[in-house]
């Protein structure tokens, strides 16, 4: 079941294609100023939904700080989904066989993860007093039930099944997280390739169950080892690797700056959602995403 995160927006009256042409002779017109009259809704907001977007705070205290603390929870959703809707391109490039043709959506997915870590800077202010004004109103909510998150896990190849039982009560979520555990993650894509290019895999690697969390395995390191090996311009491999390691790397990244806003908001107080908060945060540390790209490392 492929999964889609991200829709083209649907085309209105308000957004027509314009050529080049087109926009000449409007800007002709106007004298080199903006188009101020348009016959229905603004065309940026018919595209954008800036309006839809900025309707969507609704904070639950009086506190000015609970509206950074939201707007910012937010846009890491929406990073969050960016970053699988271009892993999943990827995937689709090298279950092709198409190296060359995923390393931009894996560029670019990496540079949305430096988006999304930038997003922490917003919450930078935040003390344990300043939380805790408004953190009882939040209830059980926690950042661990992020369906999106989960889904950027389950790509990377780190996969619970039991995460996903907070969302059985809302079907559709929970249909489209089973589905992404019974679909082969980034890296197991990635470890198909190897095999169809002739690197000796076992079978049993390539035939497990993919909802199980992959573990490391000897052949696949010294596969990245021979790869790395060849310097040349025409390692595509080689590229996919360092394209790989800037998404694991920028993801690490990540879950480290989670990992010091809990401690400057919360200490080691009891995570909202009922867990050990950041006692298991720093655990879910050690579960390593492309693991072999990294222990490569010590044989190259």
């Amino acid at each position: 079941m492929e999964q889609t995160d991200l829709r083209a927006p649907t085309v209105t009256a308000a957004v027509r294609p314009v050529t080049p042409q087109q926009r000449a002779a409007r800007a002709a017109r106007n004298g080199g100023e903006p188009t101020l009259e348009f016959a229905e809704r603004v065309p940026y907001d018919a595209y954008v939904r800036a309006s839809t977007l900025h309707g969507l705070q609704q904070p639950l205290s009086e506190d000015p700080g609970e509206m950074s603390f939201l707007m910012v929870s937010q846009i890491m959703e929406l990073y969050f989904g960016l970053t699988c809707h271009e892993l999943r391109h990827a995937q689709r490039e090298l279950r092709a066989n198409r190296i060359w043709d995923a390393l931009p959506a894996l560029r670019r997915a990496a540079l949305h993860l430096e988006g999304l870590n930038a997003a922490w800077q917003g919450l930078r202010w935040m003390t344990p007093a300043d939380f805790n004004r408004f953190r009882n109103l939040l209830g059980e909510g926690s950042g661990f039930q992020s369906a999106m998150y989960r889904q950027l896990e389950f790509l990377l190849g780190l996969r619970d099944p039991a995460l996903i039982r907070p969302f059985r009560r809302q079907t559709e979520v929970h249909a489209e997280l089973t589905a992404a555990l019974a679909t082969p993650s980034l890296w197991d894509d990635v470890v198909a390739l190897l095999a169809r290019r002739g690197f000796d895999l076992p079978g049993e690697l390539l035939d497990r169950d993919v909802a199980v969390e992959h573990e490391p395995h000897p052949a696949v390191e010294a596969a990245w080892v021979r790869i790395y090996a060849d310097g040349g311009p025409d390692n595509h491999l080689r590229l996919l690797g360092e394209a790989l390691t800037e998404v694991a790397e920028r993801f690490g990244d990540w879950r480290w700056h989670h990992i010091k806003a809990v401690q400057r908001t919360m200490g080691a107080k009891v995570g909202s959602g009922g867990s050990a908060g950041l006692a298991w945060l720093q655990r879910s540390m050690a579960r390593v995403v492309f693991p072999e790209l990294w222990s490569a490392r010590t044989a190259m």
